[in-house]
């Protein structure tokens, strides 16, 4: 410690030990609560977050700030408070949720998707419907309510969502506006900024860093009071929120999938709650939990509002089942029939299929050898267009193989199909239409997704194939037929979600036929016809189908019916994985007691990825705080080997 020292400092690190940590602040520097500073810590020197400043130490080894990093503090004591909420729940260091908060501190690490808005951008003027009438004045009436807008494709959800946010910025107070992906609405950011024009920052991982920290800036001095954004938006440090909005809340993108592993759902449910704000989430496919929460209790957790009718003139369209236990080829005749049909109408066509590259998986005829990744536990995925397998989790790719390297045999070939194999069929079978396809393979090349996805708007395609980037948001008033290519792709995934996303997907890959004309159809191409999920979503009947889900869910003891707590334990060297996971297991059998569930310690069903073993011990209870409590005690007593790296999730939304 410097003898000269105007002061002391707490500091906390993006690091899995809690502080936080106290340093002497040498003379001439200005180290305020909220900015990033550079400081030793251990044998490194890292980038901590300032959120105390104190007049004593804490004790008499105190080690210098080194450098102070922001003329203006970055975090209010608002956004500190959060990151230590954060912390509690998510079971991990408050320098962490920090880390997470801030932005540009960490890229979203979800697929590129985009499309066009909902419901703006559109060349129609349509007046306000009852049913948005409705919804609009009862979410102003209440100044702090939990709504859910419940509307089919098309109904109007997001001039709803803009008619609260221009109330709300009225009465002086701020607005936090989610969607899943920034890149799905490019169209609803130009909406924003011209009918709120220098009141909006764009929060998003395509800005700059620099650009990034300016639009934080922005909304912390008040100069912004409307934020939008993806997933780490929840964060935006508006001047006093008065409305939360979650557009496409079922979305699994709102989880964050590295730590701290939260839910922008469970956060801006946090930050309404505290600033007694308005909070509105939005679907066409509510999650089973929202739906819970719309349904159960004495009045609701949430009011539902719904939007039943489709505003453009469009009516749902008609969904068929083709059932491919009898074909063997990738489009059936009848969807042949309807695209050629679809084509000489003068309209267009869109195909989907949740899985890219040119054929799922290699394996030997002969002794059932498949080719997997050397690096983790899952099949290697052949794409045609560059020769080459690859691992679709680590990136790992290699020449196709000719020879069984297990028998010898020779009789080998590919199994199952991708978009490059759809791709394939369309041109053989269409050699005159202009087709286009959509995979993160496709827009890796920058500038790529928004020209393909204008030309077919303008009409220059009359076949746009893609993955589950065309199946949301699109809004293509030339479309008149949908063909979902395969619908099982993800029921057979050991997840207890698996028929829910199916179900979803479905509904929401439905939604992009005849949104402007009565007559558009949907081919629903499946193994599992009988599935419920797969009933459900062609036969519209969505009430059905939660209720089905909902006794189902509360019959196994899963969400909502319960919480879970996963901890994954992951390592190069098996037994050391093994070791750990078991020894964790048998604390746990001691400490959780009877409140909990215990499943585990197992494999996780990706056991390996990119050279890493993995397992994986859940907790399921009813009596969430006691077991949070608990567990959150385990991991601070029982310690890690050093070899061996533990990922605590609370409230997985998968569990791969």
């Amino acid at each position: 410690m410097t003898e000269h020292a105007t002061g002391f400092v707490d500091v906390v690190f993006s690091v899995p030990v809690e502080g936080p940590f106290t340093y002497a602040v040498p003379a001439g520097m200005t180290c305020p609560v909220g900015v990033r500073v550079v400081a030793p810590f251990g044998r490194r020197t890292l980038t901590g977050f300032v959120v105390a400043v104190r007049d004593t130490p804490s004790r008499s080894d105190i080690r210098d700030i080194q450098r102070v990093i922001d003329a203006i503090p970055l975090f209010a004591d608002e956004q500190i408070d959060l990151a230590a909420w954060i912390s509690r729940l998510y079971l991990c260091s408050t320098g962490e949720a920090l880390s997470a908060m801030l932005p540009g501190g960490r890229r979203e690490k979800e697929p590129i998707l985009a499309g066009l808005a909902d419901d703006p951008g559109s060349d129609i003027t349509i007046d306000l419907s009852d049913e948005q009438s409705h919804a609009i004045s009862q979410i102003c009436t209440e100044r702090d309510g939990r709504f859910y807008v419940d509307g089919v494709t098309g109904s109007g959800k997001t001039e709803v969502f803009l008619r609260a946010a221009e109330h709300t910025l009225a009465e002086g107070r701020s607005v936090v506006y989610l969607v899943p992906e920034i890149a799905l609405t490019h169209q609803l950011e130009a909406l924003v900024r011209r009918r709120f024009e220098n009141q909006v920052a764009i929060l998003h991982s395509r800005l700059t860093p620099s650009e990034r920290l300016s639009q934080w800036q922005r909304l912390r001095s008040g100069e912004a009071r409307f934020a939008l954004g993806a997933r780490s938006a929840v964060f935006a440090p508006v001047r006093d929120p008065g409305l939360f909005i979650v557009d496409e809340e079922h979305e699994g993108s709102y989880k964050s999938g590295s730590t701290p592993r939260y839910h922008a759902r469970q956060v801006a449910m946090y930050r309404a709650r505290r600033h007694g704000a308005r909070l509105i989430f939005g679907s066409a496919t509510p999650s089973v939990e929202a739906m819970q929460l719309m349904t159960q209790g004495t009045p609701p957790h949430f009011h539902r509002l719904r939007l039943t009718r489709r505003l453009a003139g469009g009516a749902p369209p008609a969904i068929s089942i083709i059932d491919l236990k009898d074909s063997k080829a990738i489009l059936s005749p009848q969807l042949r029939t309807a695209i050629r049909e679809t084509h000489s109408a003068g309209r267009q066509t869109i195909l989907f299929l949740n899985r890219r590259g040119f054929s799922h998986f290699f394996h030997c005829r002969s002794c059932g050898y498949q080719m997997t990744c050397r690096r983790c536990s899952v099949g290697m995925t052949y794409h045609k267009s560059r020769n080459r397998m690859i691992c679709h989790y680590c990136g790992y790719n290699t020449q196709p193989m000719h020879v069984c390297p297990e028998c010898g045999s020779l009789d080998v070939g590919y199994g199952g199909f991708g978009t490059e194999q759809v791709e394939d069929d369309v041109r053989s079978h269409f050699p005159d239409l202009r087709v286009a396809r959509l995979d993160t393979d496709v827009v890796a090349k920058k500038h790529v997704l928004k020209e393909v996805l204008d030309s077919f708007h303008a009409g220059d395609y009359d076949l746009l194939l893609g993955t589950q980037m065309v199946a949301k948001g699109l809004n293509f008033p030339k479309v008149g037929l949908v063909g979902i290519v395969l619908a099982d792709v993800g029921l057979s995934m050991p997840d207890f979600r698996a028929a829910e996303r199916t179900f979803s997907l479905i509904t929401q890959v439905a939604g992009r036929a005849g949104r402007y004309l009565p007559d558009g159809v949907v081919l629903v191409q499946t193994y599992h016809p009988q599935h419920s999920a797969v009933k459900a979503a062609v036969q519209g009947d969505s009430e059905g189908w939660y209720r089905a889900e909902l006794i189902e869910r509360k019959l196994l003891g899963f969400p909502p019916f319960s919480r879970l707590i996963r901890i994954v334990f992951r390592g190069k060297k098996a037994d050391k994985v093994r070791q750990d996971a078991e020894a964790f297991a048998r604390e746990a059998e001691r400490a959780v007691g009877s409140d909990a569930e215990m499943l585990g310690p197992s494999e996780c069903p990706l056991s390996i990825i990119n050279g890493s073993y993995r397992r994986h011990i859940l907790f399921r209870t009813r009596t969430f705080d006691k077991t949070h409590h608990r567990v959150g005690v385990l991991l601070s007593n029982v310690p890690a080997s050093p070899t061996v790296y533990r990922e605590v999730d609370v409230d997985p939304v998968a569990l791969l």
